[in-house]
């Protein structure tokens, strides 16, 4: 059974609220006159790329038996908040950790690479539902819902891209330990993503 602890989801909130923050910052280029209006935007096409990649690694590890768990990472957080003022952001709010008393390199790089994949479904989701609009983007509504998806589309793309780097303690770089051709797929379809649909949308 897949459950969560009062402290998970008190850190998976904080951590969503301040990566949210972050992005608004980030996309706000200076002008905070709007933060208001773009907070609740950046909350659900980015909050929502954050949110499911942390549950793909905590669902996919409860599924081979381990507990795991999601915590924030405070200094993390404050990095994020910060470097969203300088025009980028280092979006390491926290991970799942996951505890077991042994793990081989396959299991750990199926649950590595489960949030990036979420990404890249939820980046696929986002971009399916843009393109399903139509007229409906001429309205108040359809233009806003049109921007969440834009964003929701970009981010996801982005946060596969990003998380697949075979950096320690990036899930690339566990994902390669297992396997470098799956990892080499796996990063060259996200980055591919990342460049068609930053241009194209």
């Amino acid at each position: 059974m897949f459950r969560f602890t009062g402290k998970e989801i008190r850190d998976l909130i904080i951590s969503f609220i301040v990566i949210a923050l972050g992005f608004t910052i980030l996309y706000s280029n200076g002008d905070y006159s709007h933060v208001t209006l773009i907070f609740p935007i950046v909350m659900i096409g980015v909050g929502a790329g954050f949110i499911f990649h942390e549950l793909g690694h905590k669902f996919v590890a409860m599924h081979y038996g381990y507990y795991a768990e999601y915590e924030l990472w405070p200094t993390g957080l404050l990095i994020a908040l910060a470097s969203s003022f300088f025009g980028f952001i280092f979006a390491a709010p926290g991970a799942v950790v996951i505890y077991s008393q042994g793990m081989d390199e396959k299991t750990n790089g199926l649950i590595s690479i489960a949030g990036p994949l979420v990404n890249i479904a939820l980046g696929l989701i986002f971009f399916l539902i843009l393109g399903s609009l139509g007229n409906y983007v001429y309205t108040e509504t359809g233009a806003i819902v049109q921007l969440i998806c834009v964003l929701g589309t970009r981010i996801n793309f982005f946060l596969a891209a990003f998380n697949l780097l075979p950096i320690p303690p990036l899930d690339g770089s566990k994902v390669m330990s297992w396997s470098v051709p799956i990892w080499l797929i796996t990063f060259a379809v996200a980055a591919i993503l990342v460049l068609v649909f930053g241009g194209f949308i």
